[in-house]
């Protein structure tokens, strides 16, 4: 994991920031708690690696209108007939701004969803939102499996 993600100074704290996870937080995967409690742990410890940006967890806004994204193929609700209201994991970014600097989605071992929409929404995210890296993160659940199992950098 290490060698993909020190590939820049952005990816060793994101590193960083799951070596925390994992030394205080592995129990949440040994139990396959809810991907939300999971990725709310990770935010924080990367919120104290960028102190300058924000660091939110399906954060939905773009100023003040809901973040949205046209996706290919994607199925929008009845009140969404333009895109879809999209609510990244986690975005590292500066609120009130197009700075946008890391979008995150993350997948468990025990989901039965495939991971294709995720790869398309980060590339999405990069091409339609300006997000500048995009990383795909899965995490092993389970006892004896608990850990992260898959990091991959999304080119958009």
């Amino acid at each position: 994991m290490r060698n993909i993600l020190s590939i820049n100074p952005i990816g060793e704290k994101v590193f960083q920031a799951l070596e925390k996870f994992l030394e205080h937080d592995s129990f949440l995967l040994e139990i396959d708690a809810n991907e939300r409690s999971l990725t709310h742990r990770v935010a924080i410890y990367l919120q104290e690696l960028f102190p300058e940006l924000d660091v939110d967890c399906e954060y939905n806004r773009d100023n003040h209108d809901p973040k949205e994204l046209l996706i290919p193929g994607g199925d929008p609700d009845t009140y969404d007939t333009d895109a879809q209201t999209v609510y990244p994991d986690i975005i590292i970014h500066k609120r009130k701004t197009n700075k946008n600097l890391l979008v995150l989605e993350f997948k468990k071992t025990s989901s039965r969803v495939s991971d294709k929409k995720d790869f398309m929404k980060l590339r999405e995210y990069q091409r339609q939102l300006g997000y500048k890296h995009a990383l795909f993160i899965e995490f092993g659940v389970g006892y004896g499996n608990e850990g992260i199992s898959r990091v991959e950098w999304i080119s958009p």
